[in-house]
């Protein structure tokens, strides 16, 4: 694991003890919204992470709890330290939405499970093919937030090779591996990265081949992040066009681990899907 948690990581947690602090004193959200002239919605942000809390906020939050001292003191401490620049945060513009949340989640998990639908997941992109990516979906950005983007989803893959590293199994569409992203010569070449990635032991790659249909995947792709800290629940991120949504509720979560294990009995095997790798570089030969 890395040397300390990440800001996110903290702030979920900090989240979670102030949701604990609010059920103990029997208030709801609105409750709390409506005693401190806040939105609902700002509640929600810092008990699931969204956003941090800031210190005047923090006071008022233990003052309606009825916070002892001592917990003000553990918890006023937790808050700076969630509130510490990350790596990722020096990109400022270049990261849209829920994305940055999700990289500091991603550089504290476990075990990572992907379903990709039509995209390669960002931790097994190349810098080529990654840039292909985003520039096709960053029309009208100026080069360097695009260049920014891409040099972000390179270091996000320092999670690959940190002691210990996640397990991460990868169930990809057949689509994913057949659309030349970038031309042939890139997919090439991504190709044999993916294959470099799969090598390594606590990686684990199947691919749905188009033949097996309609399948529990279909709706699009997803992410489940679990986490060794068991207080730290698991989550799932789904990306889209206008940025990327967290599902956090233990029923929705168990909707995406039943989908992941459905798709992992159509899928082709580890060994199965490489061959087809290999297979498909070659027809670029």
């Amino acid at each position: 694991m890395s040397s300390k948690p990440s800001p996110t990581l903290l702030r979920r947690q900090l989240g979670a003890e102030l949701r604990r602090l609010r059920e103990g004193a029997r208030k709801t959200a609105a409750e709390v919204a409506t005693a401190l002239s806040w939105s609902e919605s700002k509640v929600s942000r810092i008990e699931t992470a969204n956003s941090s809390v800031r210190n005047p906020d923090l006071m008022k939050l233990f003052d309606l709890y009825k916070v002892s001292e001592v917990e003000r003191s553990r918890l006023t401490a937790l808050a700076a330290q969630s509130r510490q620049r990350a790596w990722w945060e020096a990109y400022g513009e270049a990261l849209l939405g829920a994305y940055e949340t999700y990289i500091g989640f991603e550089s504290e998990a476990s075990e990572i499970f992907i379903y990709d639908a039509v995209l390669l997941n960002g931790l097994l992109q190349t810098a080529e093919y990654a840039g292909a990516v985003i520039n096709s979906l960053s029309a009208g950005e100026r080069p360097d937030v695009v260049s920014q983007r891409v040099s972000v989803r390179m270091a996000r893959q320092a999670v690959l090779t940190r002691d210990p590293p996640p397990k991460i199994w990868a169930i990809l569409d057949e689509a994913v591996l057949r659309r030349p992203i970038g031309g042939t010569s890139v997919m090439k070449r991504q190709l044999m990265r993916l294959l470099e990635i799969a090598d390594q032991p606590t990686v684990t790659l199947q691919m749905v081949p188009f033949d097996r249909g309609a399948h529990r995947g279909i709706d699009g792709m997803f992410t489940i992040l679990e986490f060794a800290n068991e207080t730290e629940q698991p989550l799932v991120y789904c990306d889209g066009m206008t940025g990327g949504v967290f599902r956090n509720r233990p029923e929705e979560v168990r909707r995406y681990l039943m989908a992941f294990e459905s798709l992992r009995t159509v899928a082709l095997s580890h060994a199965e899907t490489l061959e087809f790798i290999q297979k498909t570089i070659r027809e670029y030969e």
